[in-house]
């Protein structure tokens, strides 16, 4: 509580005091606690453009609360807390818990509001994984094929010898290095060149999500294992607007936000030439966010629609090779894979899962019929943040429902 954004008074005042007021050209809207404002007010900060939610009407949301707040969870350090304490405790702003399509629960916290548009930080890459998944039922995309058949400009890039799958599965071998914590590493250059960083004095490297694609080098062989970078989803992106001849926010709007009847629009932050991040540049609202996770529930069905196909999601629930999976070095995940952009627990449940930094998820868990999306401003980037209290609760919440019927 103490570092909630409206209690600090982020931004307020017309202007704000210069100790309260959040930037992009300074980089404070990444410092946290200032993050906990920036995450809910991104088109505030940065070039946007829009998903169109359609003409129609918005699908509906029963709800059948439950207090689920005060269920008792577990985490795995041994500490015993309440689902909503867990909420508090990992920076939440946003959660919606879906039950047999039903609305059981709905929490917000800081600056977030039901109408309000939430960055998806990675949770991008499965929006993006999905279309790549229509456009390949469509006949647009072999996975099988080159890269290069679709984006020539890659062939003296890292991605010159990748197939389309080998990017889909992020098992391509490539230079690049995704450390959150460390300013040197690739994931903050691509951050420049995306539009989601400021330049510093004297930079000369890319300036627009093309240049910095066709800059990378390969490092090992495609393939052969598991490794998070942010570029495979770039790439991905690209393939997906040359198959399609849309913009990735067209593509998103026609295949899945008008079909879903999302409540609001979403946006997606652009670089310096109006390419959207399609790695982790969309903002959806939570409810809208939870739209899309029971449409993947119901094997891609919702509204009255089949807005993704069986086979795709079929496809990621089997998931990926493990064996490939494992030197990723992601423990918190034992057993799991990843497929077309999702994260696959392989756990008894058969939940799977996308994820993005400081603490965005949808987890979905088919046993339970439980879908969970859930919004966040966690100091911490990376998953150990998180996973060791959100992932306990999440498999507790899942039983507690199943043992209640």
């Amino acid at each position: 509580m103490e570092t909630d954004p409206e209690l600090l008074g982020w931004m307020k005042g017309f202007p704000p005091p210069q100790d309260r007021t959040v930037s992009f050209e300074n980089g404070s809207f990444r410092n946290f606690p200032e993050s906990r404002w920036a995450w809910s007010n991104m088109r505030q900060l940065v070039p946007t453009v829009n998903v169109w939610r359609g003409a129609g009407p918005r699908s509906e949301l029963h709800r059948a609360e439950q207090d689920i707040g005060l269920s008792a969870s577990v985490t795995m350090d041994g500490r015993s807390m309440t689902f909503e304490r867990m909420l508090r405790e990992t920076y939440t702003d946003g959660i919606a818990v879906l039950h047999r399509g039903k609305l059981i629960y709905e929490r917000y916290f800081g600056a977030l509001k039901p109408h309000k548009p939430h960055i998806a930080m990675s949770v991008t890459k499965s929006f993006t994984g999905a279309l790549v998944g229509i456009l390949v039922d469509y006949g647009n995309i072999d996975p099988e094929a080159p890269v290069t058949v679709y984006v020539p400009e890659l062939k003296s890039s890292a991605f010159g010898d990748a197939r389309v799958r080998e990017v889909m599965d992020m098992t391509t071998g490539l230079e690049y290095t995704e450390v959150y914590a460390d300013k040197s590493s690739d994931i903050w250059r691509l951050r420049r060149a995306n539009g989601m960083a400021p330049f510093e004095a004297g930079y000369d490297g890319p300036t627009t999500i093309y240049d910095f694609l066709c800059a990378q080098r390969k490092k090992g062989e495609h393939g052969q294992a598991f490794a998070y970078k942010t570029v495979n989803t770039d790439v991905l992106a690209w393939i997906c607007r040359r198959a399609s001849g849309m913009a990735l926010s067209d593509l998103l709007s026609q295949c899945i936000w008008k079909p879903l009847g999302a409540e609001e629009d979403a946006y997606y932050h652009v670089d310096r030439v109006g390419t959207e991040s399609g790695g982790g540049g969309l903002c959806t609202t939570l409810r809208d966010l939870a739209r899309f996770g029971e449409a993947m529930r119901n094997f891609g069905r919702f509204n009255g629609r089949q807005i993704v196909p069986v086979s795709v999601i079929e496809d990621i629930m089997r998931g990926g090779d493990r064996e490939k999976f494992k030197p990723g070095g992601f423990t918190m995940l034992p057993g799991a894979s990843y497929r077309n952009q999702w994260w696959v627990t392989h756990n008894d449940h058969g939940a799977y899962m996308a994820r993005g930094i400081h603490g965005q998820g949808i987890y979905i868990d088919p046993k339970a019929e439980m879908v969970i999306a859930r919004y966040a401003s966690h100091p911490v980037a990376a998953g150990v943040g998180n996973d060791p209290v959100t992932l306990p609760a999440y498999m507790a919440l899942a039983k507690e429902l199943l043992a209640g019927g």
